[in-house]
């Protein structure tokens, strides 16, 4: 039996592929207060605008490629039964290689129906006005947006308490309910926290391992040191 490492990832292993992470520190999106762009209330008021967001959100998408954090996540698949739980709304886990992976807040590379939230579809190209599912209805990014539910959520606390080591990699844990996540963790699960600058975790009752360094760096850490808890070479 491999043991399960359950990983949370966020904005930071995307960024060194290329990616913006999702504010930057002047509090915009690519330019957009995000209130604009990622709420029920920016799409109800401008729908143009967040499509033609996304649009460019999917078009870079197509110009990035995993990176070697990515790639070691996806290799480690070899000696553990690893989990991705993703805060990123991009495929770069996926095309890595990693065959298990959660997004909690929506895929950039799918779209939904207004009316019905469990009708999905693949989606690579532009979206625009006048685009509809099979029942006549607008599709829309299949995004989870602020004030809306986070459906995966469940399925993540479920991965998580079975987790015998547990992984936070460039996430600022500041973002919830992905962020309160580590806590489901059971009490002797070890955690790695990969970031280059790591806040401290409260009330947490687990050993943790801070590295640190950013995701791709962290990340290859991360593996020397499983390896030498679980005597693989």
């Amino acid at each position: 039996m491999k043991k399960k490492l359950v990983v949370l990832t966020g904005a930071g292993i995307s960024a060194e592929s290329g990616i913006k992470t999702f504010r930057d520190s002047d509090g915009l999106w690519e330019g957009h207060d995000v209130m604009e762009v990622a709420t029920p209330e920016g799409w109800q008021k401008n729908q143009e605008l967040v499509l033609d967001f996304y649009n460019k959100r999917r078009q870079q998408l197509k110009e990035v490629q995993p990176n070697s954090g990515h790639q070691i996540l996806a290799e480690l698949e070899k000696d553990f039964d690893v989990h991705i739980i993703t805060q990123n709304v991009d495929d770069l886990h996926e095309r890595a290689g990693s065959s298990k992976v959660v997004h909690l807040h929506g895929e950039l590379l799918k779209v939904r129906s207004t009316k019905n939230v469990n009708l999905i579809l693949d989606w690579t190209e532009d979206l625009f006005t006048g685009d509809l599912d099979e029942n006549g209805h607008q599709l829309r990014p299949h995004i989870v947006w602020f004030g809306e539910q986070v459906p995966a959520l469940e399925e993540a606390i479920d991965i998580t308490e079975t987790a015998d080591y547990f992984a936070v990699i460039g996430t600022s844990l500041q973002v919830y309910p992905a962020a309160g996540l580590i806590s489901y963790t059971p009490g002797s699960t070890p955690v790695f926290y990969i970031d280059p600058k790591p806040i401290s975790i409260p009330n947490l009752r687990n050993k943790v391992e801070v590295i640190a360094k950013t995701a791709t760096e962290g990340v290859a850490d991360m593996r020397k040191k499983l390896f030498e808890l679980e005597n693989l070479s």
